[in-house]
């Protein structure tokens, strides 16, 4: 029988090594895939891991990729910090992108600049609110936050497609699903940075997650808020003897963790898009998940790991425009990729245990 045992103290050089070993043998399995396919898998394998930083301009778009996982991931890493399960922020990140365009479409002559700030207000507010709903329900009635979170997501795509569709189409979109664009005032602008000036589609968005991510570690691990959080999701016992309330921290980092991903979405939409439509997000509130866990619950690596996501899925588009490898063949290799990953970092801190047979029964027996 194999078990998983805790180590009681994790080597440094595990937690070098293993991430190292984790890309190595990624490396050899899609070498070995892309070879069995009939496509060069030194060429392949370039276009993953080199192409999408091969100029100025593709590493910014490697950060605008990864800005939207980095503020979602944030927020999760909250809720799991406190042992409480959203997996919903997709559909936060939706009613967050539908609040803000809300407020965008409501001032369509706007020139000012506070309209993008009241749009991320706006943003948060129905993010958080969205998230409320599986943290009410469950400090209330004990329900399961995975189905509740899960479920809204539904809502909330049905909900902004409907939108989209109906009471907020543009009569001028010739039948297409898309509000109006947004004033200029809603608009995102792009980064010029001094000396460099443009870097592909790098927008305000991205630093903007960059400090969503430093904030979230220095409340997590300089506050006594953050304390709290901690200790209710390792120790609820103790927390609750020490006065702390176990319906307070789920109300909060799910509110907080909707806001965050509502942030996201209207990020998402006001810097690339400018305009509500169905499709919204490419599944960032699901990969954020995967991002939350390969930062170890830490928001500053989550700017790390985001960005290693984010190189995973644009060496994916990378492979498929130039080398013409089929969608489903570049999902697969990110998928070893971060399965790998996220095996690493368990072996990391867990041990693989042999326990025979007789052994067992022998305990079971005493």
């Amino acid at each position: 029988m194999i078990m998983l045992q805790k180590r009681k103290d994790v080597p440094g050089y595990l937690t070098i090594a293993v991430p190292l070993l984790s890309i190595l043998v990624t490396l050899m399995m899609g070498a070995l895939i892309f070879a069995i396919l009939g496509y060069p898998p030194l060429q392949a394998l370039y276009e993953f891991f080199i192409a999408p930083l091969s100029r100025p301009d593709q590493i910014g778009n490697l950060f605008v990729k990864a800005c939207p996982l980095i503020i979602i991931s944030t927020g999760l890493i909250f809720c799991f910090r406190a042992n409480v399960w959203n997996i919903g922020a997709e559909g936060q990140l939706i009613l967050g992108a539908m609040g803000a365009g809300w407020v965008a479409l409501s001032f369509p002559e706007a020139e000012s600049r506070m309209l993008i700030i009241g749009m991320a207000v706006m943003a948060m507010l129905a993010g958080a609110l969205w998230g409320a709903i599986p943290g009410l329900l469950k400090v209330k009635f004990k329900t399961n936050e995975i189905l509740v979170s899960l479920m809204l997501t539904y809502i909330a795509i049905f909900l902004v497609d409907w939108t989209v569709r109906s009471p907020w189409r543009d009569p001028m979109a010739f039948g297409f699903p898309l509000t109006k664009a947004y004033p200029d005032a809603g608009l995102i602008p792009l980064m010029s940075l001094p000396g460099i000036g443009r870097l592909g589609q790098l927008h305000w968005g991205v630093p903007v997650s960059l400090l969503v991510a430093i904030g979230g570690w220095f409340y997590l691990s300089r506050s006594l808020g953050g304390y709290q959080i901690k200790l209710m999701g390792d120790a609820p016992r103790a927390g609750r003897f020490a006065g702390f309330s176990q319906s307070w921290v789920t109300m909060f980092v799910m509110m907080l963790s909707g806001a965050l991903a509502g942030l996201a979405g209207m990020i998402e939409v006001s810097a690339n898009i400018g305009m509500l439509q169905p499709q919204i997000s490419f599944g960032y509130g699901f990969t954020a998940i995967i991002v939350a866990f390969l930062a170890r619950l830490n928001p500053l690596a989550a700017i790390a790991a985001g960005l290693v996501v984010a190189l995973a899925e644009l060496g994916g588009d990378a492979a498929q425009i130039s080398m013409r490898i089929p969608k489903v063949v570049t999902g697969i290799f990110n998928g070893i990729l971060l399965f790998m990953l996220l095996a690493g970092e368990t072996l990391t801190h867990y041990r693989i245990v042999w326990i025979r047979s007789a052994e067992k029964g022998g305990k079971s027996h005493g």
